[in-house]
């Protein structure tokens, strides 16, 4: 009788579990942003390759690069795993066959596949991941001038000669990143790459308003960027020496 209810509330819950292009059980959920829609990785990034639009409800995703409105849906999929028994055992035999017939070196014995198989399911490699497996974003870090005008004569002398120095600009601008990085990170890292003082502190603005430090890269897409008709893609994020307005 267990068996047969929980068969029977599996089947309940098959219209919101499995993908709508294979007809399967969603394999690692991805949510398109924009409608809410959830297909297995695999069948919406193939689906990608040749339409922006969602293959559900026809709503355009985006004009020219649509897997960057997608997000894994880890709930999601830690639900399907406990309502379908085995499909998770199931599905990490497949993808490690996958990786045994397109393992890059012939000479490398099956025993130490490991070291050449995803993060995700490679021995021990939860902590070493690095956010490698969040959903990424790309920016551009771009340095904010002095215009010169009265809001900007707080700027100390300090700041003037950094911004003096030719290393003020980021060698490379265009940076690809976990969407969860915060503010507070992107502004160590800039201090790292400029080689500034530890007690030097920076703004960093999206649309001319400042970020706050605990603001992720994703909200600050979703809530600033994407809102501006005319933003185009990477998002763009300015930084400049902190003002003091006391």
């Amino acid at each position: 009788m267990a068996a047969g209810g929980r068969t029977h509330r599996v089947r309940d819950f098959n219209h919101f579990i499995t993908c709508y292009l294979c007809g399967g059980y969603l394999i690692k959920p991805t949510t398109v942003t924009e409608c809410l829609h959830t297909f297995c990785k695999s069948c919406i990034v193939q689906h990608f390759e040749e339409s922006n639009d969602c293959p559900k409800c026809g709503i355009q995703v985006h004009e020219t690069n649509p897997l960057e409105m997608l997000r894994l849906d880890n709930t999601l999929e830690e639900i399907i795993f406990k309502l379908v028994p085995g499909l998770r055992e199931q599905e990490e035999d497949r993808e490690l066959e996958f990786w045994r017939k397109n393992q890059r070196s012939e000479k490398l014995p099956v025993d130490a596949l490991g070291a050449g198989l995803p993060d995700s399911i490679s021995a021990g490699a939860g902590d070493d991941d690095y956010h490698r497996s969040d959903p990424q974003i790309a920016i551009c870090l771009d340095c904010l001038r002095n215009t010169g005008q009265a809001s900007e004569t707080s700027v100390t002398v300090l700041d003037a000669l950094i911004l003096a120095r030719p290393c003020h600009d980021l060698m490379k601008k265009f940076i690809r990143c976990s969407s969860r990085v915060t503010v507070g990170t992107i502004k160590k890292f800039l201090s790292l790459k400029l080689k500034l003082p530890s007690s030097y502190e920076l703004d960093v603005l999206c649309n001319g308003e400042i970020m706050g430090r605990d603001h992720t890269l994703e909200f600050i897409y979703m809530t600033r960027w994407r809102l501006q008709a005319d933003n185009t893609y990477p998002m763009v994020l300015e930084y400049r020496p902190r003002i003091d307005f006391g």
